[in-house]
């Protein structure tokens, strides 16, 4: 189902599109996190919880 003939039409492209927006979102969300909760993750006892909606 997925060989190079649907990754042309533009179904595949739009696919090929919408993984690659969720992988940006997820490295930067995942950045942002990880500068917001230095301080926080320095501290015993503290835990951090990280939900991602999509």
């Amino acid at each position: 189902m997925y060989n190079s003939t649907f990754f042309g039409t533009k179904l595949g492209q739009a696919s090929l599109a919408s993984i690659a927006a969720m992988v940006a979102m997820i490295a930067l969300t995942s950045q942002m996190n990880l500068i917001e909760n230095g301080p926080m993750m320095a501290q015993p006892g503290e835990t951090a919880m990280l939900i991602e909606l999509a």
